[in-house]
C-alpha cells in the first residue's frame, strides 16, 4: 500500500537529514529575527519567520520537481545554463545594486515581484555541475592545456572571474572545488598545478590594482584587507565587532545554552539570522546543541559520498561531489567564522540561515543529488540515454 511518503524517492535518510535541518532552521531564523524588527526598526518577528517559511516551502517544492528528473537531464541542462549565467553575472556586476543602503554589487532585482537574486549561487551550481558532465567523458586524463582551454578552463575562470571582485569566498570556494573536482577525474597534475598557481597569481594582481585604482572595486577590497587583519590580530584586533560580539555569544551559551528564544546577542550581533546564525545557535542551545548541527552536516557529508559511491554512471558520480561538498564546506565555514576559525566571510549557513538566494540553490543542488540516488533504485536507464534524438542528450555530447 503506497502512502505519501512514497513520492519522496532516492535515499531516505537524506531526506531525512534535510527535514531536520530545515524545520530545527525556524527556531534561530524566529528568535535572531528580532535584531532586524527592534534594533533596525524593519519589519517584526512573525513577519521573517512567515517570510522564511514561505522560502523552505518554494525551497522544497524545487527539491521535489527537481529529484523526480532523471539526472541525467541535467547535463545539456547545464550547457544551455551556462551562458545564461555569465550574462547574469555581466549585468550583476555592471549595474553596481545597492539594497537598503548597502553594497549589494552581487545582487540584482527582479522588477516585477520586487525580490533580489544572487547570481554567483546560479551560476556556481551552473557551472559545477557543467564540469561534472564535461569531465566525466574520461578524456581528460591524456587531454593537454590547449585541448582543455575552450571547455574545460574558459567557462572555470570566466565565472570565477566575475563573481570574485564582489564575492571573494563565494570566487575561492568554487574555484577550489573546481580543481577538486578536476583533480579527481584525473588531468595531468602539471596542467592543474599551474592553472592554479596562475589563479593565485591573477587574484593578488587584482588586488594590487584594485588598490591603485580604488573606483573600479569601490568598498571591496578594504574590507577584505580589513577582515585579514583583524582575523590576525586575534582578541588585540580594533573594531573587530561582529567577532567579539560572537565569542560573547558562544561563551554565553556554556554546555545547554540560555534557552532557546533567550539569546541577549541577537540583538548587538549584525547579520544574526545569516551570517553568524550559528553564534546564536550555540548561545541558545550551548555546546550540545552546537555539536548536534555539526553532526548532522557531517551526516550530510556522509551520505553524499555514499550516494556517490554508489552511482556507477560517471556523471553522477562527480555531480553529486561537485555540488554537494560545497553544501557541507559552505556549512562549517560559516561556523568556524563564528568560532573565528575563519575571517568574517559572509557564507550563510545551509538550510538554516534566512534568505531566499543560498536556500533555493541549496535545494536545487540537493534535488538534484536526490535524483541521482533515486536512480540507484531502478535498473532501466533514463528516457534521455534511450532517445539518441533527444536535444539535451545530443548537446551534452558535443561539449
Amino acid at each position: 500500500m503506497k502512502t505519501g511518503f512514497a513520492f519522496f524517492q532516492g535515499d531516505r535518510v537524506l531526506w531525512g537529514i534535510i527535514a531536520l535541518l530545515a524545520v530545527f532552521s525556524f527556531l534561530p531564523v524566529y528568535s535572531s529575527s528580532t535584531n532586524l524588527a527592534y534594533v533596525v526598526g524593519k519589519g517584526t518577528p512573525m513577519g521573517y519567520l512567515i517570510k522564511h517559511f514561505f522560502i523552505m516551502l518554494f525551497g522544497f517544492g524545487f527539491m521535489l520537481a527537481i529529484h523526480r528528473v532523471p539526472f541525467h537531464y541535467f547535463k545539456g541542462i547545464s550547457i544551455l545554463m551556462l551562458p545564461v549565467s555569465i550574462v547574469l553575472l555581466l549585468y550583476t556586476a555592471s549595474q553596481g545594486t545597492v539594497i537598503e543602503g548597502a553594497n549589494a554589487s552581487r545582487w540584482i532585482r527582479i522588477p516585477l515581484i520586487g525580490l533580489s537574486f544572487q547570481t554567483s549561487t546560479l551560476a556556481s551550481l551552473t557551472l559545477l555541475t557543467y564540469l561534472a558532465n564535461y569531465l566525466s567523458k574520461g578524456k581528460v586524463q591524456s587531454a593537454t592545456f590547449k585541448s582543455t582551454a575552450l571547455y574545460l578552463w574558459l567557462p572555470v575562470l570566466l565565472v570565477v572571474l566575475l563573481i570574485f571582485p564582489s564575492n571573494f569566498s563565494t570566487a575561492a570556494l568554487l574555484f577550489f572545488m573546481s580543481g577538486v573536482l578536476i583533480f579527481i577525474s584525473g588531468y595531468p597534475i602539471k596542467y592543474l598545478a599551474a592553472i592554479l598557481a596562475s589563479g593565485v597569481g591573477m587574484g593578488l594582481l587584482f588586488v594590487l590594482l584594485a588598490k591603485a585604482f580604488p573606483n573600479v572595486v569601490p568598498n571591496r577590497i578594504d574590507t577584505w584587507i580589513n577582515r585579514i587583519e583583524n582575523f590576525s590580530q586575534g582578541d588585540a584586533a580594533s573594531g573587530n565587532y561582529q567577532i567579539e560580539r560572537a565569542k560573547i555569544a558562544v561563551a554565553t551559551g556554556g554546555i545547554l545554552g540560555v534557552g532557546a528564544g533567550k539569546s541577549v546577542m541577537k540583538n548587538f550581533l549584525p547579520q544574526s539570522s545569516s551570517d553568524f546564525i550559528y553564534a546564536i545557535i550555540v548561545e541558545e542551545w550551548g555546546i550540545v546543541g552546537g555539536t548536534l548541527l555539526i553532526v548532522l552536516y557531517l551526516l550530510l557529508l556522509f551520505r553524499i559520498v555514499v550516494i556517490a559511491h554508489k552511482a556507477a554512471h560517471p556523471f553522477a558520480k562527480l555531480l553529486v561531489m561537485g555540488i554537494g561538498i560545497p553544501i557541507v564546506l559552505q556549512a562549517f565555514v560559516n561556523i568556524g567564522v563564528a568560532l573565528q576559525v575563519f575571517p568574517v566571510t559572509g557564507q550563510t549557513l545551509p538550510l538554516i540561515s534566512s534568505g531566499g538566494t543560498s536556500a533555493w540553490m541549496t535545494c536545487i543542488a540537493l534535488g538534484m543529488i536526490l535524483s541521482v540516488s533515486r536512480s540507484l533504485d531502478s535498473t532501466p536507464a533514463s528516457p534521455i540515454e534511450m532517445d539518441e534524438n533527444n536535444p539535451l542528450a545530443v548537446l551534452s555530447e558535443t561539449v
